[in-house]
């Protein structure tokens, strides 16, 4: 069996998978291009092996300041959330700050057996409860058909300078031409079957009941309506066994 791993090579298997070269499938090279460009949207923006967590960091500049936005790559599906890495961030660092003496005595504690991990992880959550409270995080909302990310606060503040990087906690896209795997991807390939056979399904039911030379009736009806119950039952699976859950708050 031939594992597909190009765009063209998926487009063979969906059509021998319908009967070709047995049977010709009657459908058009545009239409066959159209159904699997479907197939692979609704498996990127569904499906939890088409994204991958990232961090994508942005050198802040005048213009990004300006608009009140930072443009990201189209491949960004989904942000999660925004750290702020100020360029300044290392030089407040010192043998003298506070966070830095809280953690040196805990790892002094836990050498002589005064401390344990226990203690240390309730310390540094307890540090970082503070930094959210008195610091707090950017306020962001991302527009994705845009592909921009809208930073909301008072810019004039100066908490966000230019020179300044962001790093962006995002969902990104797995490119396929890259990852040629995913074009073996049992859902994907199941998936683009079936809107192939719906679509040819779709061409024929216009010649429903008409005979053929020989006696061969076509029925188009039957075949779109296979193509159907196929796809309405890989998005019931795919959605109740491969989507990735909602993100969720406990408190």
């Amino acid at each position: 069996m031939a594992i597909p791993s190009t765009r063209q090579s998926l487009i063979d298997f969906c059509l021998r998978r319908l009967g070709e070269p047995v049977i010709e499938v009657n459908i058009d090279d545009d239409q066959i291009e159209d159904k699997v460009d479907d197939a692979i949207q609704y498996y990127r923006e569904f499906h939890s092996d088409a994204t991958k967590r990232t961090y994508v960091s942005h050198l802040m500049t005048q213009t990004d300041l300006d608009n009140g936005y930072i443009d990201l790559p189209s491949s960004v599906l989904i942000v999660s959330k925004v750290l702020p890495l100020t360029s300044n961030y290392a030089a407040s660092r010192s043998f003298f700050d506070v966070k830095y003496q809280m953690m040196l005595n805990d790892v002094a504690d836990m050498g002589s057996f005064i401390g344990d991990l226990m203690y240390y992880e309730q310390m540094q959550q307890h540090l970082s409860l503070i930094d959210t409270k008195l610091n707090g995080m950017p306020q962001v909302g991302y527009s994705r058909r845009e592909n921009r990310l809208h930073i909301h606060g008072e810019w004039q503040d100066g908490d966000i300078k230019e020179g300044d990087y962001l790093v962006v906690e995002a969902l990104q896209i797995i490119d396929p031409d890259t990852n040629v795997s995913i074009y073996n991807d049992r859902f994907l390939k199941d998936y683009a079957t079936s809107l192939i056979k719906i679509q040819w399904g779709a061409n024929l039911i216009k010649f429903e009941n008409m005979q053929m030379p020989g006696g061969v009736t076509l029925n188009g009806r039957q075949i779109y309506d296979d193509g159907v119950l196929d796809r309405d039952r890989l998005e019931e699976r795919m959605r109740l066994e491969q989507e990735m859950p909602p993100d969720f708050m406990v408190g």
